[in-house]
């Protein structure tokens, strides 16, 4: 029976042609075309293609529709000619000659075998998600046909910029123009988002969106795209009513589905269907009988993320090529509708395409497939290349998980790359292995890549109610519990745990049981080692996260390859000092680079660091100064990075570099730490008075770098403040001025004689003249008030009361005595008759 016309028909004799002449091309259709089950069964039926015809979809669901929709229309049963190979499952057999795979699957048998042995062709599909594992494809099959020219490569997209690829596989662009029927486009208005100032339930905007497609149409069925499978049986409880009421089949469609679920959402139904479907639905294969599409914008974008290097997965606004390609599902077999609950500002506003995974992705997986097949990440030909600061990380991990050293890959990173795993993951499942504690390890690994297992964990408002050694261990005992429940959905759920995340962790972990196979380790330890033993692994794994907190039950942690984090409430990690950091998130805003948080968390002991990588840890001998102590003491510390394991200090007298060390630590801290502060102020002032007044003596103060030498010199042999602050510092910097200190000490003295008694020196900072002060009766005698620097500056003089207050203040005592105290004497004689008071002032009179 003849196939039904698609809108590709008309493209493929002109792309077999740009096969047959150059073995490569691009071709670009839009959703509808018919590429993806057309393309492979035409250049296997030109007979352009010795073996298999390899397809690669950038998801499971994609691959396994694609293969039975290819296999339907060639009259054939899957498994047979047509079959498919994704993560957990693979219907395949000897007579498979269209395959349909993942790209990671592409990857990993490019690995385990470069030439590609019975391949004929590789077609990759959707090239514009530039997923890594598609990029890495790309690269790897166009490095392999400078060996094999037969080999054919074809690149298909809807939206991709064709030029570029083109250019860089030197291939022809071969265009088809598809079938597209309208579709009318409406987006969501602010009011009809906003319920009293907060944004209304996605729950009720779907419900309200598809009582307007029932109302006003198109007949026929409704895609509704949702981020995730949570939200997907969240809408399908709120749209219950609903469905009841107009007779309508609710349906999902996600990737954790088994085959007959997804089969069910996207065959034929006896009643209008309203699928609730992931962004799986945006590409690669027609759901017939789609009309209308209500999109929520939104997806649940798995990516790698920048702390772990391991797969997390995250809600984000879809770009706009996204929105496109969801739109276009309601056209694909007749007129239709889209709904977005977005505004057009909104679109508007978003990315015109996401940006390629290997602009921000971890390497260390990709490097090690690399490194075992001989390259570097940096020697391989990409179609666009990766940031050169990734490619330095992914080495230095590898080289941390013992994976690779300088003669290449070394036993341990064979056995890692044997597993479908991060090489994070994959390493702490084979210290479980290898410890008898193997089932643990899968689950451990497994966990590491799936969302949060408990659902009061989740979220802004998620918080962790029991203390725990570790975050992973907990999820180990939870998965445990789970499957002694059998993984019933309503026993999950009851035990607070998400249905689809445990499901997605068992059978992660028992692929990765199966993967390790024999090499299991011995029994495993008793109960009470059990817990120590998958620390061990956990630290393995993670040797470049380990932190210490910053104080007791602190949430701030710091890392011993620098930096901090905080410790979020999500975390159960309450009480380990020490501990590596699993998984973190950055809290910025967007574009700008915010402070980590630690979502997940493991603890473990410092002495475990011994045994982990016993040349990272650095015993230091060295000289610190101690604040606290305020002297230099002699500190052994054993070093993790950064971090101290343990400690001692003692004394550091007598030891080379110390006197230096207190020299900085004083200078830093200022010499009026040792030094009276006034003191040290009259000595400056007295030199700049004498050095303004008597210039021709070159008589200056030592600068900063004279002043540094002599602490330098007087700290030799102390090792601390107090020895310091016992020594005469002024009289050292006196001592400093050399053959000058005799002309300071006599121009500009510190103490002058007046006729009955010694008199201090003021000497004012300001540059004021100095003076001093005392009783009048101590200047009876005097003709003359006294001056200094030879006589060239005279005093100010304070003539005080007997109250010791100052009566006069004066420089000009011959006046004084001339013009003023003859008026002041009564005064002074009648306030204070029992002192005595002369007529003549010049009178020394007697005590």
């Amino acid at each position: 029976m003849p196939l039904p016309p698609l809108p590709i028909d008309s493209a493929l004799p002109a792309l077999l042609d740009a096969v047959r002449a150059q073995g490569v091309a691009v071709l670009v259709a839009p959703p509808g075309a018919g590429k993806t089950t057309r393309v492979p069964g035409a250049l296997l039926d030109a007979g352009l293609v010795e073996g298999e015809v390899v397809v690669l979809q950038p998801r499971r669901l994609a691959a396994r529709l694609a293969a039975a929709r290819v296999a339907a229309e060639r009259g054939g049963r899957l498994g047979d000619e047509v079959g498919y190979e994704v993560r957990f499952d693979r219907q395949v057999g000897a007579d498979t000659r269209l395959r349909f795979v993942t790209e990671g699957i592409l990857t990993r048998r490019l690995a385990s075998d470069p030439a590609l042995r019975g391949c004929g062709a590789v077609i990759i599909d959707e090239f514009h998600e530039r997923h890594l594992d598609g990029d890495l494809a790309l690269a790897l099959v166009q490095r392999l046909r400078a060996r094999r020219p037969e080999l054919r490569v074809i690149v298909m997209s809807a939206t991709l910029d064709a030029e570029p690829v083109a250019a860089y596989l030197g291939a022809p662009v071969v265009r088809s123009e598809g079938r597209a029927f309208p579709v009318e486009i409406e987006h969501a208005t602010l009011a009809e988002l906003d319920d009293g100032g907060r944004p209304r339930p996605l729950g009720r905007l779907v419900s309200a969106a598809l009582r307007r497609v029932l109302k006003a149409g198109p007949a026929g069925d409704v895609l509704v795209f949702l981020p995730g499978a949570g939200e997907i049986r969240r809408v399908g409880d709120d749209l219950a009513e609903l469905a009841a009421h107009h007779d309508l089949a609710v349906v999902p469609l996600h990737g954790d589905l088994s085959a007959d679920e997804q089969d069910r959402a996207v065959g034929r139904h006896d009643r209008r269907k309203v699928i609730l479907a992931t962004n799986v639905a945006e590409t690669s294969v027609t759901i017939d009988g789609v009309t209308a599409v209500i999109d929520a914008g939104l997806a649940r974008i798995a990516r790698q993320s920048p702390w772990s290097g391991l797969a997390s997965l995250q809600v984000e606004p879809i770009s706009q090529a996204s929105a496109a390609q969801r739109a276009g599902r309601a056209g694909r077999t007749a007129p239709g509708r889209c709904l977005r609950l977005y505004t057009r500002a909104d679109h508007d506003g978003r990315r015109a395409f996401d940006a390629p995974e290997i602009a921000r992705a971890d390497l260390a997986e990709v490097a090690l497939q690399l490194r075992a097949g001989g390259t570097r990440v940096e020697e391989l030909a990409w179609f666009e290349p990766p940031p050169a600061a990734a490619v330095v990380a992914a080495e230095a991990l590898l080289e941390r998980l013992g994976a690779v050293d300088a003669g290449g890959v070394t036993a341990r990173g064979r056995a890692l790359l044997r597993l479908p795993a991060h090489p994070r993951a994959a390493r702490i499942v084979l210290a479980c292995a290898d410890a008898g504690l193997l089932t643990e390890g899968a689950l451990i690994a497994a966990a590491l890549g799936a969302r949060e297992l408990r659902t009061a964990r989740r979220g802004r408002g998620g918080a962790a109610h029991v203390a725990s050694a570790s975050d992973l261990l907990d999820d180990v005992d939870a998965m445990l519990d789970a499957r002694d429940r059998g993984l019933r959905p309503d026993a999950l759920r009851a035990a607070g745990l998400d249905p689809g995340t445990a499901r997605q962790v068992d059978r992660a972990a028992r692929q990765l049981e199966r993967a390790v196979g024999g090499r299991a380790g011995g029994p495993a330890p008793s109960s009470s080692a059990v817990d120590e033993q998958l620390l061990r692994a956990i630290l393995a794994g993670f040797p470049d996260r380990v932190g210490r907190r910053r104080a007791p039950r602190s949430a701030e942690i710091v890392f011993a390859d620098g930096g901090a984090a905080t410790l979020a409430p999500t975390s159960a990690v309450v009480d380990a000092e020490w501990l590596v950091a699993v998984d973190a998130a950055e809290t910025g805003e967007r574009g700008q680079r915010g402070r980590a948080t630690i979502r997940r968390a493991s603890a473990i002991e410092p002495s475990w660091l011994l045994d982990l990588d016993l040349e990272r840890v650095a015993d230091v001998d060295e000289l610190a100064w101690s604040p606290a102590r305020a002297r230099v003491e002699r500190r052994r510390q054993l070093r993790y990075g950064t971090l101290v394991l343990d400690e001692s200090s003692a004394d550091a007298a007598g030891v080379d570099g110390a006197s230096a060390l207190l020299a900085r630590a004083a200078l830093a801290a200022g010499l009026g730490r040792f030094v009276d502060d006034d003191a040290l102020a009259t000595w400056r002032a007295r030199l700049a008075l004498v050095a303004a007044a008597r210039p021709e003596l070159g008589l200056v103060a030592p600068d900063e770098a004279g002043l540094a030498a002599l602490l330098a010199a007087a700290c030799e042999g102390l090792t601390s403040f107090a020895e310091l602050a016992r020594l005469d510092l002024l009289a050292l910097l006196d001592g400093s001025l050399g053959e000058h200190r005799a002309a300071l000490a006599r121009l500009a003295p510190t103490h002058v004689a007046l006729p009955r008694r010694r008199v201090a020196v003021n000497y004012p900072t300001d540059g004021s003249p100095p003076w001093i002060a005392s009783r009048m009766q101590d200047f009876f005698g005097l003709a003359r008030g006294p001056a200094i620097v030879d006589g060239r500056v005279p005093l100010v003089l304070h003539l005080l009361a007997p109250n010791q207050r100052a009566v006069q203040v004066t420089q000009d005592l011959p006046g004084f005595w001339a013009r003023h105290y003859p008026g002041l004497r009564n005064q002074l004689a009648r306030r204070y008759p029992r002192h005595a008071w002369p007529d003549d002032p010049l009178t020394l009179i007697a005590e």
